[in-house]
């Protein structure tokens, strides 16, 4: 049985209620974890918090180095832990190899920038006074992980917190925590200094809530939906604590009349069945230029086709079940509401049948054409594979229809025109926009959402000043009387 990762070691707890780690594609149990409360929580943040003054000492070019060494040491296991999160999460091995090496390019990333960590410099504040300006370390960070990518979502968080100086207590979540234990335990066997890296197990109103509101976690940092993170920032709120909401999305794709046809069709097809369509930026609604729709649909419709749905462990498998089968029959809903608006099934649409999905959660590549602007696809984010197809008349309508959602996570636009593009980028309410361009995040660039989407920043050197606080020095060089 799996256990908490806290200190540097394993915890063995007895007495706690217990949640089952489930494979998606089989319905069968893989593992269990216990359900921690505040007296775990609080445990694990003061071991954290007694790591901290050694770990922020430490000189920032070598917390670098430890957190390469660390990251190396992972990527050594990437297969065995591949493996793992593939049987707790449901996504085909060759995506669960994607992202753990995805998580080590971010800490590796990190690490490279620990060496530009700095404050400032202001000369002449007035007749022998110059001033400072101090970046320092926030503290306990509270970094609570969802399902969906339960590795790369935790690098976002972890990379610029260790590298600023900051200890982490990592809660993933409950369906999907082996992976992220054996991370943290890969990484302290490869010299993070113990307390560094903390990983508590359990549900979110009990080990979620009790993190979020520890009055020595001086930051909280989600990825989850929106009417979690709502609540979070709430809890937060009462202890002033930093908060960073990387929370849900509704992305539009805008695919202009002068597009590259097929290349937009690959991107929107990778884009919205990656992962079995269960991630924030996924392509969510896509809207065509009505004088290429046909050609365009056609071609999106053969991709769709195409892809072979199975378990992830399955040899050829390119779209995995949904992680829960609460999640299938959200998404069995939406398509069902979108199908009464009035939309046509494209593909797709129903459950595949056969005996290997018979318990699995699984689900066809799924495409709509034209249900109703009011529809639940429109209206609500869907976390799963159906993606929503309108026409429109020209770069007007599209942009308005793509800024009408409570979302603004990211958006993409194809087209061969400087001057549609650089409208579309200017006035999407999102923030992210991809032109002519798959949805790959840079870990160079900063990346949160606008709206209902969010706030604060991942990735980019942004990101590290979201674990720090900057305080100004007054230095007089000689007394003025």
């Amino acid at each position: 049985m799996a256990e908490p990762f806290v200190g540097g070691e394993y915890l063995t707890l007895s007495g706690l209620d217990r949640l089952p780690v489930v494979d998606p594609a089989t319905g069968e149990e893989v593992d269990s974890v216990p359900v921690c409360g505040e007296a775990e929580v609080d445990a694990a943040v003061r071991g954290a918090a007694g790591a901290f003054p050694g770990w922020s000492g430490t000189p920032a070019s070598r917390r670098g180095e430890l957190l390469a060494r660390a990251a190396e040491a992972v990527l050594g296991a990437r297969d065995e832990l591949a493996g793992l999160l593939t049987a707790e999460q449901g996504k085909p091995l060759r995506e669960a190899r994607l992202e753990i090496r995805r998580f080590v390019h971010t800490l590796e990333h990190y690490a490279g920038l620990a060496k530009n960590i700095r404050g400032g410099y202001v000369p002449d504040l007035d007749e022998g006074a110059y001033g400072l300006i101090l970046r320092r370390p926030v503290g306990v960070v509270g970094a609570i992980v969802p399902w969906n990518f339960p590795t790369t979502l935790l690098a976002n968080k972890l990379g610029p917190a260790l590298v600023a100086g900051n200890v982490v207590v990592a809660k993933p979540a409950e369906t999907t925590p082996l992976t992220t234990l054996r991370i943290a335990e890969i990484m302290h066997g490869a010299g993070l200094p113990a307390g560094v890296f903390n990983v508590v197990t359990g549900d979110g109103p009990t080990t979620g809530q009790a993190l979020a509101g520890h009055p020595s976690v001086r930051k909280v940092a989600f990825t989850g939906s929106t009417p979690v993170g709502k609540k979070l920032a709430a809890l937060a709120a009462g202890d002033l604590k930093r908060v960073t909401l990387e929370l849900g999305g509704s992305d539009p794709m805008i695919v202009c009349d002068d597009a590259d046809l097929d290349r937009a069709a690959s991107a929107a097809s990778v884009g919205r069945f990656f992962n079995c369509g269960q991630a924030c930026l996924a392509v969510k609604r896509l809207y065509v230029f009505e004088s290429v729709a046909e050609e365009f649909v056609e071609k999106l419709v053969g991709k769709a086709k195409r892809l072979r749905v199975g378990p992830g462990r399955a040899e050829g498998t390119i779209i995995g079940p949904l992680h829960t089968p609460e999640g299938r029959e959200l998404l069995e809903g939406q398509v069902r509401d979108a199908v009464e608006s009035g939309a046509r099934v494209l593909a797709g649409g129903r459950r595949p049948e056969g005996e290997v999905f018979e318990r699995g959660n699984f689900y066809e590549p799924t495409l709509l054409l034209e249900p109703s602007h009011e529809s639940r696809v429109a209206t609500e984010e869907v976390f799963g594979p159906a993606l929503p197809i309108w026409r429109v008349g020209d770069l007007e309508e599209a942009i308005e229809r793509a800024n009408g959602s409570i979302y603004g996570l990211g958006s993409s636009v194809w087209t061969a025109d400087l001057d549609r593009a650089t409208e579309a980028a200017e006035r999407i309410e999102a923030g992210y926009t991809w032109i002519n361009s798959p949805q790959v995040i840079y870990d160079e660039l900063p990346f949160g959402g606008w709206k209902q989407s969010g706030y604060g920043k991942e990735h980019g050197m942004e990101a590290i000043e979201y674990y720090t606080e900057t305080k100004s020095v007054v230095v007089r060089r000689a007394y003025q009387g």
